[in-house]
């Protein structure tokens, strides 16, 4: 581009200057519960600002921006993604061109005792699974998160909810199967982390929250997830020894 600098004189001084960038990067929104939000991991912040923190340093890798809010399912989110989403897009009428949920790890609880009611059983967490995808899928592209593993021995959390690894595992197959109905991405977590021979370490003394290894773990599955990474533009990270 050319432009004019005034000098002292009659004359203008005309200069080259490099092209204005007008092409916003992409922008990934992380919506979920804690596990967004990062609790229990003071070092890394989270599996999602050590994402965000990771795609920093890369010129094109998209913007992340993390909406986890403690205690937080389904119902929940549905009610807040759209409102959250819409005004990240950055630039006027733009609209962010990613969204990653990961939601469904309290709607598996049940309340008041071992055998009570879940706060959402898995046909109802299946169906507003639905509803919310069906929502989601015609505004940007969405991919799915599994859940992680709880430790059982401690429950219940907070004296009044009770978390156990056969319904997280049943909440997290109404995850794929629906993701696997819509043709949505989905990141399976479960199974994989409880197969870990270490995994119960990588829990917070209360039994649900991942601690920074955990955590790390997730960031790494992430790493190589192609889904997300083709829709980024990036190419698959090497794994390498965690110096926590």
């Amino acid at each position: 581009m050319i432009v004019a600098v005034r000098s002292g004189c009659k004359a203008d001084i005309w200069i080259a200057c490099p092209p204005v960038m007008t092409t916003a990067p992409r922008q990934l929104v992380v919506i979920g519960d804690s596990g967004v939000y990062g609790w229990g991991d003071p070092e890394g912040g989270g599996w999602c600002e050590r994402l965000r923190r990771q795609w920093m340093t890369m010129p094109s890798a998209p913007v992340v921006y993390g909406l986890g809010i403690r205690g937080d399912g389904l119902e929940r989110v549905a009610q807040r993604w759209q409102q959250e989403w819409s005004c990240r897009g950055e630039l006027r009428r733009q609209k962010p061109d990613g969204l990653l949920l990961s939601v469904g790890l309290n709607d598996s609880a049940r309340v008041g005792r071992l055998d009570g009611r879940q706060q959402l059983s898995a046909e109802a967490f299946r169906f507003g699974l639905e509803q919310l995808l069906a929502a989601m899928t015609p505004a940007t592209q969405v991919m799915v998160m599994g859940l992680s593993v709880v430790d059982e021995a401690v429950m219940p959390f907070a004296d009044c909810l009770w978390y156990s690894n056969e319904a997280v595992a049943i909440h997290e197959a109404q995850l794929e199967e629906t993701c696997l109905e819509a043709d949505v991405p989905f990141l399976s977590l479960h199974r994989a982390m409880a197969a870990e021979p270490d995994w119960l370490t990588w829990l917070e003394p209360d039994g649900i929250h991942l601690n920074s290894t955990g955590h790390y773990w997730i960031h790494q599955r992430l790493q190589g997830w192609k889904p997300l990474l083709n829709w980024a533009g990036l190419e698959p990270h090497r794994q390498f020894t965690p110096t926590i």
